[in-house]
């Protein structure tokens, strides 16, 4: 009988050879359906032409850098990406994570650990998209500095009154900070509220996910006014909300 896991295709893009075959045979043995790519163009290609569930990226890519496939990857679509690193790499797995990776595993890995990250990240997507967003039956609108966000139809219109994209998970993270503003949350509470308890001690996709909202609300991501970090515990919204 199938698993839950046969229902997933991951995309795995390294151009090592050897790396793909023990990434495609661990996640293969697990259930899923695997497609390989050693470079980003060939990667696009397979993504546009199949319903792919999730990325698994080396940051190093030979002749294509991994950050710029991870900058395309987001561009294009709300596929989840965990990014495979060097020890070394901890500006580019930084910089990865900013851009909208969800997780990272340092090389060299354990194929558990692989599988762990990629079930744990594909049940936080399956388990958003099913979910409804925080606070939107309440039916509510919200102000900001100019901005408005209407909970209900899922809009969110900046001061020049113009419709900006969110994903799904921007969108809700947005939710749940305009009804505690001002209140600090940390990345544990974060986490359990959007996503449930399904994550790792490492986890880093809230962070991610934060850097992504910044640069959709930000005049300035690097230097935040609205999401400000409270260090060591988590974030806090600096925004004048009102509801409308």
């Amino acid at each position: 009988m199938p698993t839950l896991d046969a229902q997933h295709t991951i995309l795995i893009v390294d151009d090592e050879p050897q790396v793909r075959e023990l990434l495609r045979t661990g996640l293969e043995g697990e259930g899923y359906s695997v497609l390989e790519a050693s470079d980003g163009r060939q990667a696009m290609e397979l993504i546009d032409r199949n319903p792919v569930s999730l990325v698994t990226l080396d940051l190093k890519l030979g002749g294509e850098d991994g950050l710029k496939v991870a900058r395309e990857l987001r561009a294009a679509r709300n596929t989840p990406i965990i990014m495979i690193t060097g020890k070394g790499d901890a500006i580019d797995r930084i910089v990865g994570l900013e851009l909208g990776a969800d997780d990272y595993i340092p090389k060299p890995f354990l194929m558990r650990e692989v599988v762990a990250r990629v079930r744990a990240v594909l049940r936080r997507y399956v388990s958003g998209a099913a979910s409804s967003p925080p606070a939107a039956e309440a039916g509510l609108r919200y102000g900001f500095d100019g901005w408005i966000v209407d909970l209900p139809r899922r809009e969110v219109r900046d001061p020049a009154r113009a419709v900006r994209e969110l994903t799904t998970a921007e969108f809700n993270l947005l939710a749940l900070f305009l009804q505690r503003p001002g209140r600090v949350l940390s990345r544990d509470e974060l986490m359990d509220l959007l996503k449930g308890h399904d994550w790792t001690p490492l986890d880093r996709s809230i962070d991610a996910l934060v850097a992504r909202l910044r640069k959709k609300l930000e005049p300035e991501s690097e230097r935040p006014m609205l999401v400000k970090t409270v260090r060591g515990v988590g974030y806090v919204f600096a925004g004048n909300v009102k509801r409308l």
